[in-house]
């Protein structure tokens, strides 16, 4: 296991680090194995224009590598078990609020699990019109297979916000958003409003995490997207951290840390993942940097962000070929092993740790 710090947040990663020769963008590295993934790519080719040729490989055979399908779940037990190993932790007495969790498949919940096992308490925001299924589930007992953390007990959730990150306050609501059906019995959602909240009900947090993201276009190539698909996915996946942090900060106590997710189609060419998401992660970690510098200066808050690579989450489902963006990468990693976000978030090692602050520590996968 290898140790992988950030300034704020450091995390154990059970997985080496890809060398950029072998990142999902480069061609030629690998093929990603047999006839089932050749009609997936042919699909893609077609929509993006791309020569129609075997799948991310020259010249190679694909007999010996094997597609396995697995469930994705965003920890499991054996990742969970291991979460116990490495530096020991104490997170007791911290406070975490994480934005963008809506089920226990995506990289949130698994972050919010890993600060749960350290002693965190756990403050989640969940998008308006996911907001009843989820706290419905939780009531039910749904996610209590995926709550339990490694000492036996179950993540406990203090409280769930309604959240759209869309928006920063009630003003900037469109009339047919604040009349939708599925924003009915919820209230004070907006950004400002969440942060007014949590202020209220907790005084103050210590950890901020960004998990989520949103392309209405995503499927579309970057020359078909429209302007309002594009400004739609900068707004929603990038910006929406800018604003998350700016309402954030002052409830932050100095010395806290805040993170978000970004993916390394920032800085690579990832054919099919468009509708303007490229261009929003490179956004965002470009944000990443001027925010440390000024989150640092003016509160003493770490800012980073991290690429833990394709998930097969609801969200990721969307791309159309996460199935093959995940194979591929499993084929080129170092470690072959089934992909899980409990994998990456297995164990936060500190996030109060007096070190200088960095511009911006990411890491791709």
């Amino acid at each position: 296991m290898t140790t992988t710090s950030f300034s704020g947040l450091q995390f154990a990663m059970s997985r080496s680090c890809i060398p950029s020769s072998q990142k999902i963008a480069d061609a030629g590295a690998v093929v990603l194995g047999g006839k089932s993934k050749i009609g997936s790519w042919n699909k893609l080719a077609s929509a993006c224009h791309i020569a129609s040729v075997q799948p991310f490989g020259r010249g190679f055979t694909s007999s010996s590598i094997k597609s396995v399908k697995s469930v994705t779940k965003a920890m499991t037990e054996s990742s969970a078990q291991s979460a116990v190993s490495g530096l020991p932790i104490n997170l007791k007495g911290k406070r975490a609020f994480i934005a963008g969790v809506a089920d226990d498949n995506g990289y949130g919940w698994a972050i919010a699990k890993s600060l749960a096992a350290a002693g965190a308490e756990i403050l989640v925001g969940t998008w308006v019109p996911a907001l009843n299924i989820f706290e419905s589930s939780l009531r039910r007992g749904k996610f209590d297979e995926s709550r339990v953390l490694p000492d036996g007990s179950l993540m406990e959730i203090t409280k769930v916000y309604p959240l759209d990150a869309v928006f920063d306050n009630l003003d900037d609501v469109p009339e047919d958003i604040k009349a939708n059906k599925r924003y009915a019995g919820s209230s004070k959602w907006t950004v400002q409003e969440v942060a007014e909240s949590v202020k209220e009900d907790f005084g103050s947090i210590d950890i901020l995490v960004h998990s989520l993201a949103n392309g209405p276009e995503v499927t579309k190539p970057l020359l078909e997207t429209s302007r309002k698909g594009y400004l739609a996915a900068i707004s929603a996946s990038s910006y929406s951290y800018v604003s998350l942090l700016k309402h954030f900060l002052p409830i932050l106590n100095p010395g806290g840390s805040s993170i978000s997710l970004t993916y390394i189609a920032s800085e690579r060419i990832i054919p099919g993942y468009g509708g303007g998401m490229s261009s929003a992660k490179a956004a965002l970690e470009s944000d990443t940097r001027v925010l440390a510098f000024e989150a640092g200066r003016k509160r003493k808050i770490r800012v980073n962000t991290i690429s833990a690579g394709p998930l097969r989450s609801r969200a990721a489902k969307a791309i159309g070929f996460i199935d093959m963006m995940i194979d591929y990468s499993s084929a080129n990693a170092p470690l072959q092993k089934e992909l899980s976000a409990g994998n990456i978030f297995i164990r936060i090692i500190t996030c109060n740790v007096h070190v200088p602050f960095s511009i911006c520590d990411y890491l791709h996968n």
